[in-house]
């Protein structure tokens, strides 16, 4: 679905605005990129690629420069007044979907290998499409999939709730610190009041999953569907049997999955794991990093990462 802003500006303009702001902002407070980068905490390639206005941050993240810089909440203002995607092209299979994203008043999801994709960061995502896609198609993949996040992240937006299989915590997508910024981000935006994000455990034998991903979407005039998708696209149904089969099945999923706290406690862990695993790989050479990599290599391969095959949906 298609938007421009009312300016007629585009993303780009809109994104290098907000980045010539948060570096005025920033130098008045005497910071370089990598100490404010130290502040927030994140690599100093984001705070670089925002101000550049080659990438849309979060929320979160022009709330804590707001506070870190002492702006009086200009960037959170700014921030809510752009129209960060004035215009994407999402693949004419998944088109009908993401205009039900545009208007739905409460989503409840079911995802498996993948993070479902109102919840990928930015890198998850360009590393996740880089398998299929490259150059200004892998681009225009990611934006459009960004697009779809920012009404649920608004503090009024939509009620989400998304039960994760553990798989997608250890399917390795991209890198270890790909994977240890994902992690974090499932954690800030699951402290949200409108989304809620619990984790289906490997290690529970009586849990029934679905066989595939859903979602369950609520429109503003109440009318239900069920969504899902395989090999060879989306599929819908609103049939009654078929959306009363699913609801349940979802509802003893979720009681059965780790509570939202549990969940949460798992997420850090594997953020810690993967943290852990990608200072390992950074370490400089010699007899002792080698078997210390090694070691952190094992433990994740007991309990961590595994690296999927399966190709990218939107």
């Amino acid at each position: 679905m298609s938007r421009r802003n009312a300016t007629g500006g585009t993303a780009a303009t809109n994104a290098a605005v907000f980045g010539e702001v948060l570096r005025h902002f920033r130098e008045a407070a005497g910071l370089t990129q990598e100490e404010l980068a130290r502040k927030i905490p994140c690599d100093r390639s984001q705070v670089a690629r925002v101000e550049a206005g080659t990438r849309v941050p979060q929320d979160a993240f022009a709330d804590t420069c707001d506070e870190l810089l002492g702006t009086g909440g200009v960037l959170k203002r700014l921030w809510g007044r752009i129209d960060w995607y004035p215009e994407v092209a999402h693949p004419d299979w998944f088109q009908r979907r993401a205009d039900m994203d545009a208007v739905a008043v409460a989503l409840h999801e079911f995802q498996t290998h993948f993070m479902p994709g109102l919840l990928q960061t930015e890198d998850y995502a360009h590393a996740l499409f880089s398998r299929v896609e490259s150059g200004d198609a892998l681009q225009e993949r990611v934006r459009a999939r960004l697009s779809r996040q920012q009404r649920f992240y608004d503090p009024d937006g939509p009620l989400y709730i998304a039960v994760l299989d553990e798989s997608c915590l250890r399917s390795v997508v991209g890198s270890a610190a790909v994977m240890r910024d994902q992690c974090a981000h499932l954690l800030a935006v699951g402290r949200r009041p409108n989304i809620r994000v619990q984790v289906a455990p490997a290690s529970s034998a009586g849990l029934i999953c679905p066989d595939t991903s859903l979602s369950l979407i609520k429109l503003p005039d109440g009318h239900e569907w069920v969504y899902s998708e395989s090999l060879d696209g989306g599929h819908f149904s609103d049939d009654p049997a078929v959306l009363a089969r699913h609801s349940r099945a979802y509802d003893v999923l979720r009681a059965d999955a780790l509570s939202v706290r549990e969940s949460a406690s798992l997420i850090s862990e594997v953020m810690e794991r993967y943290g852990r695993h990608g200072q390992a790989r950074v370490q400089p050479g010699g007899v002792d990093q080698e078997q210390l990599q090694r070691s952190k290599r094992r433990q994740l391969r007991r309990g961590g990462p595994r690296f999927p095959r399966h190709r990218p949906r939107s």
